[in-house]
């Protein structure tokens, strides 16, 4: 297992659980104690978590797990749910994007696909995006989250708001029937929430982790949702709220 890989799972499992000891993590990862240890020493630095005597806990209220450090996560089931999406999109389209590593392997298909307009406000997706010559390319400005690699806040909404897309493709930290679109930050929210705006169609693309999850900052609500495309794994029960609430799902 890579090493960005066992911090993205460990992440995860204080995340879901507030806090985690050693054994359990040596058990969850099936690594050494040394080797949880340096892991946990080296997250701690970064703030993404609190070590404590005997394991970690939560650094702080509604943990974000950094983008980087989500990149090899469920790549599978990304890289299918990248694919029923981009079948939703029509030739010559124009897409908007927000960041997210589901919505990175979307762009990633389009670009291979054929001649597309992509707007997008994640600089990571854009540094891919730039040597594809049958992608032009709209890079949307403002304040950069070193968490997601997207650029957000009101300059990006502005901007936003003088363009239309054919359809939007959103990332997103939490989908639910009750609350709708979540994510971690209040200015990434407002700035997804315009995104949505300038499309014709708003598609959320959300592995099976984030089908019933709520986080901190509301996107919108799932009346201004076209579509979701989710993967096999996801919970039925969430799902079939979500369809009569009048959002078609696709699972891949």
């Amino acid at each position: 297992m890579l090493r960005t890989e066992r911090h993205a799972r460990i992440l995860e499992h204080v995340a879901a659980r507030g806090a985690a000891d050693v054994n359990e993590l040596c058990a969850l990862l099936d690594v050494s104690g040394a080797t949880v240890r340096r892991d946990l020493h080296h997250l701690h630095g970064l703030n993404l978590l609190r070590r404590t005597h005997g394991g970690a806990v939560l650094g702080s209220v509604g943990l974000e797990v950094p983008v980087q450090h989500r990149t090899e996560r469920r790549r599978a089931e990304k890289r299918a749910i990248a694919t029923a999406a981009a079948d939703l999109v029509p030739d010559n389209a124009v897409v908007g994007m927000t960041g997210g590593t589901t919505v990175t392997e979307i762009a990633r298909v389009l670009a291979e696909r054929g001649p597309v307009t992509i707007v997008t406000n994640a600089v990571n997706i854009a540094a891919e995006l730039i040597p594809h010559k049958d992608v032009t390319l709209v890079v949307i400005g403002g304040n950069a989250r070193t968490a997601s690699y997207e650029l957000v806040g009101p300059m990006a909404e502005k901007t936003l708001a003088d363009y239309h897309t054919d359809m939007t493709f959103l990332g997103v930290d939490g989908v639910s029937a009750e609350h709708g679109c979540t994510t971690h930050d209040q200015l990434e929210a407002a700035t997804d929430r315009a995104f949505a705006a300038s499309g014709s169609r708003t598609v959320v693309v959300a592995d099976h982790s984030k089908i019933g999850k709520v986080t901190f900052a509301k996107i919108c609500p799932l009346s201004d949702i076209h579509h979701l495309v989710t993967d096999d794994a996801a919970p039925e029960q969430q799902l079939e709220r979500i369809v009569s609430a009048g959002v078609p799902v696709t699972t891949a």
